[in-house]
């Protein structure tokens, strides 16, 4: 089976799953003990912590160990619920990831906004700036890189923005973090990043607040992280994922990003060559150089593309795996103006580091194949 599911969830590396082992038999007390063999388990916890704020650019005392981001996201928005004044607003980009969308009508169900975006998939600026210089919510949120169709968020300009009119931000960078650098991500508000995206395990994740200033925690019981979030930590997690981010770390600072790159827009070439009456999603503006998401040739609607891409030994996606399943069409596809008869044709192909370009190469003969079937 050929893997491009790469934005929904990652093997785990070998890196990963070795330190995740030596964790395991190294550090097996709980870090808030007092003995020896708790505090050799806080202390690698403590250099875990030190490297992520190094390598986001903030301080370790910002920086909270979360179950994923989902999580991490669901806090940002209950802090927002428990803290703002009760008139305050939350705006969020119309593309978001459904743990924001979702977590954002569950908080602030009749005071929250949608940031519009372009019909390629860009978050409207001239919008946000418009918009702020008139009025203030308590918390704007926009992803650094959408997870269906890969297309890069203008972030730090917005970023800047609402810093000039002193505006919380939070940014899930869940698929930027591990394949990009991360220059600059340290600096938002709220910032919120999952292991399993990059080749680490599931369940753990981080959330970045405001250094210095308490949160109010989405789960009680226990003093941990500062208060802000209960529960014994969880030491193996934390550590393979820092030994995961410390490999892909050193790819992107080798520069590898730009040929996978490459490799991808050589995929996309070929796609449109071969299945001219496909068309790239946001093909006009910069995206993830393992993500395309593509609107495939019309065929007959009951025979579904990804279910005949499977038997034919390649795993693909709709889009995002938190909404793929839904009858209705992708609420990021509606925002960028998709027609549901259009949204309905739309795969995503989303690789990882190791990838290889004959990889990619088959599955251009999958998707031919597939078609020659489906057209039989």
């Amino acid at each position: 089976m050929l893997y491009f599911d790469f934005n929904a969830t990652t093997p785990v590396i070998p890196a990963a799953r070795q330190a995740w082992l030596d964790a395991t038999d190294q550090f097996a007390g709980n870090p808030s003990s007092q003995h020896r063999v708790g505090t050799r388990t806080d202390h690698a916890l403590n250099e875990a912590r030190d490297f992520l704020a190094d390598y986001l650019g903030c301080t370790a005392d910002s920086l909270v160990w979360t179950s994923g981001a989902t999580e991490s996201n669901n806090t940002v928005l209950h802090h927002a619920h428990a803290t703002l004044p009760d008139d305050a607003e939350v705006w969020i980009s119309a593309i978001e990831h459904p743990c924001v969308m979702q977590s954002t009508r569950r908080f602030f169900p009749q005071s929250h906004r949608l940031i519009p975006v372009s019909p390629s998939g860009v978050v409207d600026l001239d919008w946000l700036s418009h918009e702020l210089a008139d009025r203030r919510p308590g918390l704007v949120a926009v992803m650094a890189a959408n997870n269906e169709t890969g297309i890069l968020q203008p972030w730090q300009e917005i970023l800047v923005m609402c810093q000039q009119y002193e505006v919380p931000f939070l940014c899930d960078a869940v698929q930027w973090i591990g394949k990009l650098p991360p220059a600059g991500l340290g600096q938002c508000d709220y910032l919120s990043g999952c292991a399993h995206k990059f080749g680490g395990p599931k369940g753990i994740g981080f959330l970045k607040v405001p250094s210095g200033r308490p949160v109010k925690p989405l789960l009680v019981g226990g003093p941990q992280e500062e208060g802000r979030r209960a529960g014994t930590e969880n030491v193996a997690g934390v550590l393979s994922m820092i030994a995961a981010l410390r490999h892909r770390a050193e790819l992107i600072d080798r520069g590898e990003h730009e040929s996978r790159l490459q490799m991808r827009r050589r995929f996309e070439e070929g796609l449109l060559s071969r299945l001219p009456e496909s068309r790239l999603t946001g093909g006009d503006v910069p995206r993830l150089w393992n993500t395309v998401s593509a609107i495939m040739p019309q065929t007959d609607c009951r025979v579904r593309w990804v279910v005949k891409l499977d038997k034919l030994g390649y795993a693909v996606s709709t889009g995002s795996a938190c909404s793929s399943g839904k009858e209705e069409p992708s609420h990021v596809l509606s925002a960028l103006g998709l027609l549901p008869g259009e949204a309905g044709r739309v795969l995503r192909f989303s690789s990882g580091w190791e990838t290889t370009e004959e990889q990619w190469n088959e599955l251009l003969e999958g998707l031919l194949k597939a078609r020659t079937l489906m057209e039989g």
